[in-house]
């Protein structure tokens, strides 16, 4: 069962997201980060876990290493490190979109269970939303993604092909189902 931590975690993801929106759809940011979470509880996430998914963009979107510290002081250093497991880049600027999610891509192979329950929970959110959208915007939204249509694809693609070279589990399978089904949705919008 979750515990007040729990609570705590969710009131201190709404204090830090409260005034960002998901990229392009205008819905509030702790949308995805509750999504993230029920996905990561779904496929047997422990407390920290959970709290963790709630955080994971906490580093890299509101405060970079203030953020870092503040996490660890309230939860500790294991929720710390799976937070820093799914961050991209905690500097500003961020590197570019592509080494950074080279970069990214490289780290899954050393990740831990935890970083990769989270982080595979996240990327699966994303890809559920992305596909939703698709089916309604089309072509255009594409524009949302600094890597575009061709970068999207390549990196939801390469992300369940790593996960899969760590270890596939049912959470990495539905990715992949996901990722397939946007690949050939594309395929057919493009031909259209």
């Amino acid at each position: 069962m979750l515990s007040e931590r729990f609570t705590q975690a969710l009131t201190y993801a709404h204090e830090l997201h409260a005034k960002q929106v998901r990229k392009g759809s205008g819905v509030p940011y702790i949308a995805h980060l509750l999504g993230v979470a029920s996905i990561a509880l779904e496929y047997g996430a422990n407390e920290d876990e959970a709290i963790a998914a709630l955080l994971h963009d906490a580093i890299e979107d509101q405060g970079g290493a203030a953020t870092r510290a503040e996490i660890k002081r309230r939860f500790g250093d294991n929720v710390t490190a799976i937070v820093d497991g799914c961050t991209d880049a905690d500097t500003t600027p961020k590197p570019p979109w592509k080494q950074r999610k080279e970069t990214y891509i490289a780290h899954i192979s050393i990740a831990s269970p935890s970083v990769l329950l989270v982080s595979t929970s996240d990327k699966l959110y994303n890809a559920q939303s992305i596909l939703k959208d698709y089916r309604v915007l089309g072509e255009s939204l594409w524009e949302r993604f600094q890597g575009g249509r061709q970068g999207t694809l390549w990196y939801y693609r390469a992300l369940v092909d790593a996960f899969k070279q760590t270890k596939t589990t049912s959470l990495v399978e539905e990715l992949e189902r996901v990722v397939t089904e946007l690949e050939i949705l594309a395929a057919i919008k493009n031909e259209g």
